[in-house]
């Protein structure tokens, strides 16, 4: 039985509703459910009944519910006195432009909750450093996308998105269901940063680059190039698209990853938690 199960058994008995309290905890509802089923296997009792509105407490769930919240207290006080021993710690993350909403306004602020005393800060790199300062040494711990070279760091993928070319409307190839890269021969492409990890670069541009075209650091920079240039870009297919834009799926590339990753040799619990709330909040 750890904190974490406990965390998640309190939120779900003060909502009496696990969709509630998978919101409240930022996280999706399969994965709470999960940790509440083995919750309930590692004690041998049924700690909640199901009903048609929600869930109530058992009579061993009231007693857990009681425990619970004073053991959580406790480690909440543990943790506190030990920071201000350690005195004024700080997190930082980073990131790419097209997770920076979730990681600001979702994983920072339940990080924050549960630990107050940490200052934590959020740096946006550009389309040059797909590992979001991780490689400079910048920040602790990174959301950002695959592939590129991850030497001496440690990924967890966080969910796998399908890749799309992203043209205008008025493309020849905008009604079509799906491409192959044999569809794309003769294109013109954006250029990513000079200096660029060649693994990142090689599988977000279709082809050679628009060598005449300034190099794009941003994914708002690739979108300008498509909708102003007809310049052909490559893009998550969930990303948000001006009008005059579509993505047409490519068949023929493995889906990008986006992954939460850290320096192998680290062994910050800060970074530990960060990266537990990241599993969670995208559905573990």
């Amino acid at each position: 039985m750890d904190l974490r199960s406990l965390r998640y058994f309190v939120a779900v008995a003060e909502e009496r509703h696990v969709g509630r309290a998978a919101r409240r905890l930022h996280m999706t509802q399969p994965p709470l459910s999960r940790a509440i089923r083995g919750l309930e296997d590692e004690l041998g009792v049924e700690v909640f009944e199901r009903t048609p509105k929600g869930v109530v407490l058992t009579p061993a769930g009231a007693v857990l519910y009681d425990e619970a919240g004073a053991l959580l207290a406790r480690a909440d006080r543990i943790r506190g006195r030990v920071a201000a021993a350690a005195g004024a710690a700080h997190l930082a993350v980073g990131t790419l432009a097209d997770a920076a909403e979730h990681v600001g306004g979702r994983l920072v602020p339940a990080f924050r909750a549960r630990h107050p005393r940490t200052r934590v800060t959020v740096r946006e790199s550009d389309l040059g450093d797909p590992t979001a300062g991780l490689r400079g040494g910048l920040v602790d711990v990174a959301v950002t996308r695959t592939p590129f070279d991850a030497t001496g760091l440690v990924t967890h993928a966080l969910r796998s998105v399908p890749v799309g070319v992203v043209v205008r409307d008025d493309d020849p190839l905008a009604g079509r269901a799906s491409v192959r890269r044999a569809d794309l021969a003769g294109r013109r492409w954006v250029r990513l940063p000079d200096g660029a990890d060649p693994l990142w670069t090689a599988y977000w541009t279709g082809g050679p680059p628009d060598d005449a075209s300034p190099a794009v650091r941003t994914v708002q920079d690739c979108l300008r190039a498509a909708l102003w240039n007809g310049t052909s870009a490559l893009a998550p297919v969930d990303q948000p698209l001006p009008a005059g834009l579509v993505a047409v799926p490519l068949a023929d590339r493995p889906p990008s990853e986006l992954v939460v990753a850290w320096p192998q040799a680290v062994r910050n619990p800060l970074v530990r938690d960060f990266v537990r709330l990241a599993v969670g909040g995208w559905g573990g």
